[in-house]
């Protein structure tokens, strides 16, 4: 497939990792949106049964890993949340919460759907102004009262100004009280730390692991279901430490038909998107046997880095709402393994499509609170499968090289469903202006052409200035550094 001129197809893993997006993502950027309207947007804190499961636990005591493009930890709702990282790119800052890459923003998107705790900043901002105008007041009779002679009134204490933390304002998380590692990658563009895909995700892994993260969501993706040898030894070793991976399935908008590694490896629970009515969605999904579950992908609302918010889609969104949950049932139940907080999720998921498991659902739609109180016997093997037999059936003995690993050749026995039909996208909606932005990494131009971009915010760097008023052709054209051929990230087969 050739989705644009800077595209050129290459076999196997040399499909590239389309950056921590399994996207084609449409973006919109907040205009000075007032917080409290953000938080009308999350419709599936409802409608999915996350706001039942607060009454059990908000993910205190769990660690979670996020694997993306960086964190930016001053944002107002992750104050606090992060409290470790790294960077595996050579290319970001050394704690993993400088947003890097060819779309920096999508980190912190994905952190503050997961794990986001609100703010209060509109307290803040209420203080401040009363002690301003108190101050004003205070001097304008001060001044009065020297030029008349009178003695100056005593200046009045001041209100006290509460510190930044969680509040009725902004993006919450599935899991607001669960604490979040930054683990930075360099995807979708030349790496200037010189590090290649095949290296920076096993290291992120194994990192993650090594630091205390009981949840891991990767919400990337590449075009192939095959996955370097070299990212073999992480994923058992993520699994023998009773790991739980979350990924994104990946998108058709971002030239992704079917489900692309790492969420096709054994073991890591892969998720499809819905759109708000739980309906399959055609661009801001795909399908795949290895699909575990399905959660909202469209439309979703998340925080940008230098604490703004944008309108976005994609599984890359659905992912961190199941690892939220993920987290929220391994803070509930604390000894529970792997397999089985994994089973939870699926054993509860509401059915929908066609009946059973399928392609385009899996289980089925995510239900938080049933996933978290609902009598679901133990399980003896992870019902996503295990690396650990993968590797012993399709390793033994084979000098397989390094640039990509045969997916499993048994027939599977899950029902094909039929894809939903593509639907014309209506106009924009909301309390957030929707916009498309051109997609991330090798997925970038594949569908979304013609798409008018509008970065409203304030303060955005020159280069989102510039793209304006473009349209999304223009912007892939345009964009500086998008040339390189990401094809080359990973190995030739």
């Amino acid at each position: 497939m050739r989705p644009s001129a800077l595209l050129r197809a290459r076999p196997a893993v040399g499909a590239a990792l389309a950056a921590a997006l399994a996207l084609g993502t449409a973006l919109a950027a907040a205009p000075a949106a007032s917080a409290d309207a953000v938080r009308d947007e999350q419709y599936w804190l409802k409608s999915f049964g996350i706001e039942k499961a607060w009454a059990e636990t908000k993910g205190a005591g769990v660690t979670v890993a996020v694997i993306d493009t960086g964190i930016d930890a001053s944002h107002p709702d992750l104050h606090g949340q992060v409290v470790g990282g790294t960077d595996v790119s050579g290319a970001g800052k050394k704690g993993g919460t400088g947003p890097i890459g060819a779309l920096p923003e999508h980190g912190t998107l994905v952190a503050t759907l997961l794990a986001g705790h609100g703010n209060n900043g509109a307290e803040i901002a209420r203080a401040e102004a009363e002690n301003g105008v108190q101050r004003t007041a205070w001097e304008r009779a001060a001044a009065e009262a020297k030029a008349s002679g009178n003695p100056v009134p005593a200046e009045p204490a001041a209100v006290k100004v509460p510190k930044p933390g969680p509040g009725p304002d902004g993006i919450v998380g599935v899991a607001p009280e669960a604490d979040l590692l930054a683990v930075s990658l360099w995807l979708g563009s030349a790496n200037p730390g010189g590090v290649d895909v095949e290296d920076q995700v096993p290291r992120a892994v194994r990192w993650a692991v090594d630091h205390g993260a009981s949840v891991i969501n990767m919400s990337l993706g590449s075009t192939t279901p095959e996955w370097p040898k070299s990212w073999d030894d992480a994923f058992l070793y993520a699994e023998r430490k009773d790991v739980v991976i979350v990924a994104a399935a990946g998108n058709r908008a971002g030239g992704m038909a079917q489900v692309g590694a790492p969420a096709t490896i054994p073991g890591v629970l892969t998720v499809a998107g819905v759109d708000k009515d739980g309906k399959a969605s055609w661009d801001s999904s795909t399908t795949g046997i290895s699909i575990g579950v399905a959660a909202p992908a469209e439309p979703l609302v998340g925080g940008l880095p230098e604490g703004g918010y944008a309108t976005w889609s994609g599984t890359s969104g659905a992912a961190p709402l199941v690892a939220g949950v993920a987290a929220l049932i391994r803070a509930k139940y604390p000894d529970l393994p792997a397999r089985d907080v994994a089973n939870r999720i699926l054993a509860t998921a509401r059915d929908t499509g066609d009946p059973g498991v399928d392609n385009l659902y899996g289980h089925g739609l995510l239900d938080a609170y049933a996933a978290l109180t609902a009598d679901v016997p133990a399980v003896a093997v992870n019902p996503m499968d295990t690396i650990a037999e993968w590797i012993r059936v399709h390793r033994r003995g084979s000098a397989a090289s390094s640039s990509g690993a045969a997916v499993p050749s048994a027939e599977s026995t899950v029902p094909v469903a039929q894809a939903p039909a593509a639907v014309q996208p209506g106009p924009p909606g909301g309390a957030l202006p929707a916009v498309v932005l051109a997609a991330f990494g090798i997925l970038f131009a594949a569908t979304v052409a013609g798409g008018t971009v509008h970065l409203l915010r304030t303060g955005r760097r020159e280069r989102s200035l510039r793209a304006a008023e473009a349209t999304v052709a223009e912007l892939v054209v345009a964009a500086p550094g998008r040339r390189h051929d990401v094809f080359d990230d990973l190995p030739e087969a």
